[in-house]
């Protein structure tokens, strides 16, 4: 599987109700974005880091979403410029599913 670290370093920290506000206000765009399988939202404690965790079929469905209007639409959102880091990820470890 392959994952994408986004992150976002804001010149003025957010507030943990700002940053999810923003997080629930972009979540929509993403369901059943094509070729993604799961987005996680973080913020770091002292609100200066924003960012998400996307998990995608291929890096191909990666570099597509971040080459598009993608990246217009969050650098406007978060005032900066994202920083994406790809990374593999072959093994997984999920407890919320027995089995897994």
């Amino acid at each position: 599987m392959l994952f994408t670290q986004v992150r976002f370093n804001l010149d003025t920290p957010i507030s943990l109700v700002e940053a999810t506000a923003i997080f629930e206000s972009t979540a929509p765009k993403y369901k059943g974005h094509p070729g993604l399988l799961l987005k996680h939202y973080f913020r770091s404690e002292d609100g200066k880091t924003v960012g998400g965790l996307y998990f995608w079929e291929s890096r191909e469905a990666a570099e597509a979403t971040y080459a598009g209007p993608w990246r217009e639409m969050v650098e406007k959102k978060y005032g900066a410029e994202p920083q994406i880091e790809f990374f593999e990820s072959p093994v997984h470890v999920d407890n919320r599913t027995p089995g897994a």
